[in-house]
């Protein structure tokens, strides 16, 4: 499986960029892995219908909420497709309609709102939790 988590703009906070590293370098023990700071909106939909199809899903309040099991097995399941998973992190405004559209799933990390710089940590986080679950490791159990 390979996944490329993205974002919006240049990372402010050293603490973010260190955290967003670390759950990568994780990640990548169990897939192959990118973390990309992109431009803008456009960008992220320019990778999502490029030579290299990904598929696009959004992060975003109105998404579904999913527990880290459930995540999981969202994960499990894409496992055995070929079409590698890209999960976008808009900037402070969020995505547009058209961005929407274009998510074949939108996924929220709760209805509470987080800076878009820490829902992406959230976000690693949650993805190296649903791996290790999925791996029967003991990461999510010693919570």
């Amino acid at each position: 499986m390979r996944i490329k988590v993205a974002w919006i703009g240049k990372t402010k906070e050293p603490a973010i960029e260190a955290l967003t590293n670390e759950y990568l370098k994780r990640i990548s023990r169990y897939s192959e892995v990118a973390g990309l700071a992109l431009k803008d909106e456009s960008a992220i939909l320019s990778l999502a219908r490029g030579k290299e199809r990904h598929k696009l899903v959004l992060l975003d309040s109105r998404g579904k909420q999913l527990s880290s099991e459930e995540l999981a097995e969202f994960l499990e399941r894409e496992q055995r497709n070929a079409i590698p998973l890209l999960f976008a992190i808009g900037g402070s405004d969020g995505f547009s309609e058209e961005a929407r559209r274009h998510a074949a799933f939108t996924l929220s990390l709760g209805k509470m709102t987080l800076p878009h710089e820490l829902a992406r940590v959230v976000l690693v986080e949650q993805l190296y939790r649903a791996f290790t679950i999925l791996k029967h490791h003991p990461y999510h159990l010693g919570h």
